[in-house]
């Protein structure tokens, strides 16, 4: 966009594509203007734009444009606050009366597009909540683009295959504010489809709906299941000392890891001198946790074989069907961030199993650092497995 048409934009003060502020600290505001624009309820297809130093009038009153101010702009995309994630580009435009940021937002392919469980859209120049009419109406677009897999029909996933309880109590109330809730007089699985979890032309559960909510997800995807084992040495050809299983529906099995977890790692003192003691662990749980949380959202669920958790004598393996994705290669991992299971992940952070997007590695590494562990190593040479290594703390 050339200057002259920012100005031009700027100017018309009925268009549905821009959103101006002079304030640069209202982050409600800033995220419900970008969720509205991904959302491009006229369905035009072209990018909206939030402007920070315009006046509502679309004179250019200007900010103080700073480093701080435009990354945090941007990192409006990768907070988890906004799903699914939206793509926007953030930049600083100067002109004689002060200095803007644009922040560009294009239009999402996966809508409703959720902030903090609000579909936020614009009716002409004004933002607000979206009726269910509107939000049954960016559903159906949704069918139109191409789906990534958690999308598609799971044909003879019925709804009495589903566990509908554990989609009304434990899903709902976290995806959805509960003030929409109060407002909301579809069905269930009218719910489940605006959230992406069932397709009501096929009449079935999405992949994702069967993952997350099937009494027996297995019974469609034979892999979708995490396999633990502790061998007593440095190989496969060790004896196994503990073997567990978690299978089920995707919520139960986040949750039952999660407990897991918490108990394989304690904290014990270890000697430092004769007269101190300081505590310590081998792993960090935090940083397995990320490494088993991502190995779940990003694996190939076409896959027959389970995620490997495997614990060795002087290593934890974790390893997951499906090698990098999408725009993620050899060269831009880990900064670059793609999604093989949108919905998934976006499941995933709606329920706290990840805290944002595209951050869990660094998460990971920042953890073991502390922990006085080396660094976490990666293989992603195999396009059928991703294989996470991390070696243990030794004192």
């Amino acid at each position: 966009m050339t200057d002259d048409d920012l100005l031009a934009l700027l100017a018309d003060l009925e268009s549905p594509r821009v959103e101006r502020t002079t304030t640069v600290r209202d982050t409600d505001k800033f995220c419900e203007a970008i969720c509205a624009f991904a959302n491009d309820l006229p369905g035009r297809g072209l990018p909206g734009y939030l402007i920070l130093g315009a006046s509502d009038n679309g004179a250019v009153s200007g900010v103080d444009v700073t480093d701080d101010l435009l990354q945090k702009m941007a990192s409006y995309a990768d907070s988890g606050q906004i799903i699914p994630r939206p793509s926007l580009v953030v930049e600083k435009r100067s002109f004689p009366d002060g200095d803007l940021v644009v922040v560009e937002v294009q239009p999402s392919d996966m809508p409703p597009v959720r902030y903090r469980g609000r579909v936020c859209v614009r009716r002409g120049p004004r933002r607000s909540i979206a009726s269910e009419q509107e939000e049954r109406i960016l559903t159906e677009r949704r069918r139109h683009h191409a789906r990534s897999f958690d999308l598609r029909p799971c044909r003879g996933c019925q709804q009495s295959d589903l566990i509908l309880d554990l989609f009304q109590l434990t899903y709902r109330n976290a995806a959805i504010a509960p003030e929409i809730l109060e407002e909301n007089h579809r069905d269930l699985l009218e719910q489940m489809a605006s959230l992406g979890f069932w397709d009501s032309k096929e009449q079935c559960a999405t992949n994702a709906g069967a993952l997350l909510f099937a009494t027996l997800p297995q019974t469609w995807f034979p892999g979708a299941w995490v396999q633990y084992v502790r061998f007593d040495g440095q190989g496969l050809d060790s004896e196994p000392v503990d073997e567990r299983d978690f299978s089920g529906d995707l919520i139960s099995v986040l949750r039952q890891l999660d407990e897991f977890l918490k108990t394989l790692f304690p904290v014990q003192p270890t000697a430092v001198s004769v007269l101190r003691e300081q505590a310590g662990t081998p792993y960090p749980t935090q940083a397995i946790r990320e490494l088993l949380m991502n190995s779940i959202m990003h694996r190939d669920y076409q896959s027959n074989a389970p995620v490997r958790f495997y614990w060795f004598e002087d290593r934890i393996e974790i390893q997951n069907p499906g090698g990098l994705f999408g725009a993620v290669t050899a060269d831009t991992f880990p900064s670059q961030n793609d999604y093989r299971n949108p919905k998934i992940a976006e499941a995933m952070k709606v329920l706290g199993y990840v805290n944002r997007f595209g951050r869990g590695i660094y998460r990971t590494q920042s953890a073991l650092r502390q922990n006085g562990n080396p660094e976490a190593e990666f293989d992603h040479s195999q396009p059928a497995y991703f294989l996470a290594i991390v070696r243990a703390n030794e004192p």
